[in-house]
Parts: structure tokens; sequence; C-alpha cells
């Protein structure tokens, strides 16, 4: 805790800030530490136990994704308030993590929006690398209905939902530009130059046209 407080940075913060971080630690800097200490899971269960932002974002790059219980990871998304704490659990752990496929449809369905974000992210990956099974269809539907009056986390999971079925599924291609250009979610999104826009149809489009020029 003490090197993590070196490490806190004024500027860092400011930025972090912005973006709902509470913490002023550079990730440059959080990873090298992480890598110095290499994964030890009980210093990870004590971090994450501190509450503090920068020491759960450690926590999670030293300990071992498997190693948790389902209900573990429940508590612990459900206790990761800050957007990168939230972020870095669902891709770092969960998704590593055996019991991934359970926790999906339980999040998706949950009333707390954070928490139903978690499981449309689980859902996003597989969309791009095990559709098996999934109803895409019934995605698009949920969607369609829910997305333009949803929380912002949760517009911006299915909303990166909505383009990754566009991308990877071909026959769903233009009822996901559709639903996109009806619905307008995250059209004047400020996009940096050189950076695709969140926009669904035009990120669509762009990387099916990248994939297309390989």
């Amino acid at each position: 805790m003490a090197e993590l407080a070196e490490l806190e940075d004024p500027k860092a913060r400011e930025v972090n800030e912005r973006h709902g971080d509470d913490h002023g630690v550079n990730l440059s800097h959080l990873r090298a530490l992480a890598k110095r200490l290499k994964t030890q899971q009980e210093l990870a269960y004590r971090l994450w136990e501190t509450d503090d932002t920068a020491a759960k974002l450690l926590a999670i790059l030293i300990c071992r994704p498997k190693a948790f219980k389902r209900d573990e990871l429940d508590g612990m998304l459900r206790e990761s308030r800050t957007p990168k704490v939230h972020d870095w659990l669902v891709n770092y752990v969960v998704k590593k993590n055996p019991h991934a496929e359970e926790l999906r449809p339980a999040w998706s369905a949950d009333p707390d929006p954070v928490v139903a974000s978690a499981g449309w992210a689980l859902t996003t990956e597989r969309v791009a690398k095990r559709p098996e099974g999934l109803d895409l269809e019934g995605l698009l539907d949920v969607i369609e209905a829910e997305m333009k009056d949803a929380p912002q986390r949760l517009q911006w999971a299915m909303n990166h939902c909505l383009a990754q079925i566009g991308i990877e599924h071909a026959e769903h291609r233009s009822r996901a530009l559709d639903i996109g250009e009806r619905l307008e979610v995250l059209k004047d999104y400020p996009t940096s130059p050189g950076c695709t826009s969140p926009f669904a149809p035009i990120w669509i489009n762009e990387m099916v046209r990248r994939r297309d020029a390989e």
C-alpha cells in the first residue's frame, strides 16, 4: 500500500477521475509492480479487501483467475463500482474463470445495470468466439427494445454486442446496421483522429472493410 501511495500522480488522478476512476496511479507503473510481484493469490485477496481502487487493480493483475468460486466473483463484481476495476475484473478474471458461462445469463438479467453490463460483456465475448447456442436474433430483439434508454454503462455494453453481431455474423449484419441507424446510440460520440467511432453502423462497416482488405 505504501508503494502504491508513492506511485500516486495528481495529474493521473485528474485524468482518471474524469472517467469515474478514483485513483492516481499510472497503469504502466502498476503493471510493472504486478510483474515484479508475480502471481500471489493470498496477497490479491488482501489487496482487494482494502477497498482502494489502485489496490484492487493490482489484485486483479496478480491473482489466479481460475481460483475464484462463483459467489466470490459475483460479490467482487458488485463491489467494483469504478469503471476500470469493473472492466479489468470482467476481462482479466471472469472471462478466464470456469464459472463465466454460469454467471453470464444471471448477470445479464440483473436489475443493477452495472452488473447487467458485465453479463453483456460476457455475451459479446461469446458472440465473437463461441456463438454456438446463442440466440442472436433474440439478443438483437432485446438490444432493439432496451438499448436506447439503458443507463450509460449498460448501453455501452449492449452497443458493443450489437456491433460484434454485425461484424462477426453476416446473416445478421443488415439488421444490426438498421438497429444502429434507427436508435442513433453514440452517433455523436467524439472520436479521436485515427480511432473508429463507437456508433455501431460506422464500427461494423469499418471492421468488415478492414477484414475484407486483408
